[in-house]
């Protein structure tokens, strides 16, 4: 009785801290990638980072990996929700490539946002772990 009901707090503790790497999940960095314009393929330096990612999701096995694609304003709102759906995509394609099983990924397109302070920011995809 007293194992079932430790049950949940150790499998909670092992989602946010792996004991082999002692490394805290809410450690892990934000990976961010960044596209072209208009483009939605990722160069060898943005494949790199997806590589990093995955080698984090793979420290903590229990972790979802979050998706987040985002397009910026010009073009339409159809048109940059569409491309930041193929961006997180892409990136997901990338991350089960390097070994992170496809039903941890969580592709979330955020579509279209503002880029007043750099328009960059809005040709981005991030890779955020997060619990279960």
């Amino acid at each position: 009785m007293l194992l079932t009901a430790a049950a949940p707090l150790i499998l909670a503790g092992c989602e946010s801290f792996n004991n082999l790497t002692g490394r805290r999940l809410e450690d892990e960095p934000v990976d961010v990638v960044f596209f072209t314009i208009d483009g939605d393929t990722l160069d060898d330096a943005g494949r790199a980072v997806v590589r990093s990612a995955a080698r984090a999701a793979a420290r903590h096995p229990y972790a979802r990996v979050n998706v987040f694609g985002y397009a910026g304003p010009a073009g339409g709102v159809a048109f940059n929700r569409e491309l930041s759906d193929r961006r997180a995509r892409h990136v997901a394609d990338l991350l089960r490539e390097a070994g992170v099983a496809g039903d941890r990924i969580f592709v979330v397109p955020r579509g279209p946002v503002p880029f007043e302070a750099a328009p960059i920011e809005s040709r981005r995809v991030e890779i955020r772990l997060a619990r279960q």
